[in-house]
């Protein structure tokens, strides 16, 4: 193998409706939109995410995605670590009307998650560790 690191650049998003989904994570867990531009005949919005870049684009012109059902082969959730009051967090979510698919539970011994539907059926565990990753 060469000598080459990679690290992780940015999660890309497809929607319906870019500009709700752009405000739904705004809105919901606190990104900030660092910018929009025309792509190809839709927008895209890249976003700064708690330390994470999310680009949302919207349907191209020529573009026609089939429908999918939520166990696809394709990825299945991202997730985010919460620091601080779990649960206060997942309440505060669900006080702004978001859907949970999993309410808070203790996974296993030192793991608490949670996840939750964003916009265009995008699946985002919460999660919280206790105890250190072996």
């Amino acid at each position: 193998m060469t000598d080459t690191r990679i690290t992780f650049d940015h999660i890309h998003l497809m929607s319906e409706d870019p500009d709700a989904a752009a405000s739904w994570y705004v809105e919901r867990l606190g990104g900030a939109i660092t910018d929009r531009f025309d792509n190809k005949g839709t927008t895209q919005y890249v976003l700064s995410l708690r330390g994470l870049t999310l680009f949302i684009r919207g349907r191209r012109p020529d573009e026609a995605p089939a429908g999918t059902g939520d166990l696809q082969w394709h990825t299945n959730h991202f997730g985010f670590h919460v620091d601080g009051d779990f649960n206060g967090f997942c309440d505060e979510l669900r006080s702004q009307g978001v859907p949970f698919t999993l309410d808070p539970v203790e996974y296993r011994p030192g793991i608490r998650i949670a996840f939750i539907r964003a916009p265009d059926g995008v699946n985002i565990e919460l999660l919280q560790r206790t105890v250190a990753v072996s």
